[in-house]
């Protein structure tokens, strides 16, 4: 839906219809958003598919996810002003549905157990590297996803504090994602 808003309105404020899609896939909440769905589907045609890069993937989607949306609701939800009605239930879908369906899913279905320490380490990865990709990117560009990391508003210092606050949150809901998995019942496709 993302896609094609921006498709339909062009470049915009972007410049060009590139640097509108680039800056599209450059939010965390597009890219966890393609994570979750991604690794959803691969999981509902076969729940018993399992690998390494299967188990850090689904983490990583999960908790970027629910990342996605407790950073919407706690730091930007009402930031963004004039809306139109597909933005709206675009925003609905990104920032609360998903999160909250991935979430219960995960309860629901698993697959469990699949969450181990080294799991939890490689997780941490694709955050870390969207987070350096966005500072040499908006240093390069000037252009940042999000207020909260906006280097020139900001300053260097603050904007690395809130990613780091940012990235605090993503390695709690790791080490609770890690807890949870070894008391939940196992569910399909589990070791």
């Amino acid at each position: 839906m993302e896609l094609v808003i921006a498709l339909a309105d062009g470049p915009g404020a972007a410049g060009t219809m590139t640097e509108r899609i680039v800056r599209l896939f450059s939010y965390f909440t597009i890219l966890s958003n393609v994570g979750i769905g991604v690794v959803s589907v691969l999981l509902a045609v076969d729940p018993a598919r399992d690998g390494r890069l299967l188990r850090v993937a689904h983490l990583d989607a999960l908790l970027c996810i629910v990342v996605t949306g407790i950073v919407y609701h706690t730091v930007l939800a009402g930031t963004v002003p004039g809306l139109t009605q597909a933005g709206q239930l675009s925003n609905v879908l990104l920032h609360l549905a998903s999160p909250v369906l991935a979430v219960v899913v995960w309860l629901l279905a698993g697959p469990r157990p699949r969450v181990d320490a080294r799991t939890v380490a490689w997780s941490v990865v694709g955050p870390l590297a969207w987070i350096a990709y966005t500072f040499v990117r908006g240093a390069v560009v000037g252009w940042y996803p999000y207020p909260f990391l906006d280097v020139g508003e900001l300053g260097l210092a603050r904007a690395m504090v809130d990613a780091g606050l940012v990235a605090a949150v993503f390695l709690l809901l790791a080490l609770a994602a890690l807890w949870a998995d070894r008391r939940l019942p196992a569910a399909p496709g589990g070791r």
